[in-house]
């Protein structure tokens, strides 16, 4: 396997999911958005082009999938893979640290869907 910089695991995460944007990304899709309309609503309001981008690295690095639901223009639905889905307990880990680290911050709710 060819390494971007390194061979250290540290520095290959962070060359994958190192920016400001792309672990809200995760974090959108574990509490459960699906498409590009609901990731640009997130409070932290993603540029549409940087959203564009980075679930284009997301597939890439089979994080994530997509799938059409819409034909005329193609729409996609997004979703984590199996390897996307073992960040969770990361994500949780960093949502108890930053809940210590800063009373008053808040977990978000998962999205509710007529079908759940």
């Amino acid at each position: 396997m060819k390494f971007e910089r390194s061979n250290c695991p540290i520095t290959n995460v962070l060359d994958l999911l190192g920016d400001k944007w792309t672990l809200l990304v995760i974090r959108d899709l574990v509490l459960g958005k699906r498409r590009y309309q609901e990731f640009l609503a997130s409070p932290e309001r993603i540029a549409s082009n940087i959203l564009a981008e980075r679930l284009d690295r997301l597939l890439a690095a089979g994080l994530i999938n997509r799938r059409a639901y819409q034909k005329n223009p193609t729409r996609y639905e997004y979703g984590l893979t199996k390897r996307g889905r073992d960040l969770e307990p990361i994500l949780e880990a960093i949502l108890t640290w930053g809940k210590k680290q800063y009373p008053g911050t808040k977990r978000f709710p998962k999205v509710q869907r007529p079908s759940d």
